[in-house]
């Protein structure tokens, strides 16, 4: 792939993966917000769901409660440590056991080496631990799954699949008593946050249809996305398909010889697809969807 492509791609991801520099004007983002899905989930989420929180806030953090400890999947950044651990704390005097990595990225992981400090057990996939590692990135997890795994704690299981559609080692987590998906950034909602994927880590967007594709085939009535609010069976459907239909068009375009730039416009034009960290995808699809 050229470089540029990984230039821009650079670019973007730091963007989305928890840069640690906002721009200067930026103004601080609003605290997260804790939202119960079920008596035993809860979510903490960013209020307003557009890329400028990210950086500050990390992505979505899910809390699984139990009467033995506390399954938390995904550790928002380094600088939120303190607000999650509260916010986990008003749900449960019981310490988080495992936090499960849905993937590499720093608004998901970045947090991770303050919880093994607390004695936190962190869990990903082979694929995610490796891309940490490739990086130097700190809380590489002490247990490192492939394939399919699963942790009971309490009388609950949580399942765990490795998927590759944002990264080469994206974990989707199965909550089956509460019928509940956590999908990270495979699903990321709504418009204000573009899908995207990081071909640095490994990840496509041929890929990322044949995973959502397979948490389609998933028990579950709610799904929790990497960012933005939860979504209902249907809603993950309909993202699927426009995810897909993004995807075919892209590469549609590209086999009649458009440049990039109208590959962009008609993406805008036609899924309000393609600004922000979207546009910078663009030429990595271009390489990929012939």
């Amino acid at each position: 792939m050229p470089k540029m492509v990984f230039a821009v791609e650079a670019l973007m991801v730091a963007v989305l993966a928890g840069a640690q520099t906002p721009a200067p004007a930026q103004a601080p983002a609003p605290p997260p917000t804790l939202v119960k899905v079920r008596d035993d989930v809860a979510v903490i989420q960013n209020v307003n769901h557009v890329v400028a929180e990210i950086g500050q806030n990390g992505g979505n953090a899910t809390v699984v409660v139990t009467n033995e400890g506390v399954i938390l999947i995904d550790t928002k950044n380094d600088r939120m440590h303190d607000d999650l651990m509260a916010k986990v704390k008003s749900l449960t005097n019981q310490p988080i056991k495992y936090a499960v990595l849905t993937h590499n990225h720093a608004d998901h992981s970045g947090g991770a080496a303050k919880l093994q400090a607390e004695g936190t057990t962190i869990v990903a996939s082979v694929g995610t631990r490796e891309n940490m590692l490739r990086a130097n990135q700190p809380g590489a997890p002490q247990v490192a799954y492939s394939g399919y795994s699963e942790i009971a704690l309490g009388g609950k299981v949580v399942q765990l699949r490795e998927l590759r559609g944002h990264t080469r080692g994206d974990t989707v987590v199965l909550i089956p008593s509460a019928r509940v998906a956590v999908a990270g950034d495979l699903v990321t909602t709504p418009d204000t946050i573009p899908t995207i994927v990081n071909y640095g880590d490994g990840g496509s967007w041929t890929d990322l249809g044949r995973a959502l594709d397979e948490v389609a085939t998933l028990d579950f009535d709610t799904l929790i996305a990497g960012h933005g609010p939860a979504l209902s069976r249907a809603e993950f459907l309909k993202y699927r398909d426009r995810i897909a239909a993004i995807r075919e068009r892209a590469r549609a375009l590209n086999r009649e010889r458009k440049t990039q730039d109208e590959i962009t416009r008609t993406l805008l034009e036609e899924f309000n697809w393609g600004t922000g960290p979207g546009a910078g995808n663009v030429a990595g699809m271009l390489q990929e969807l012939r």
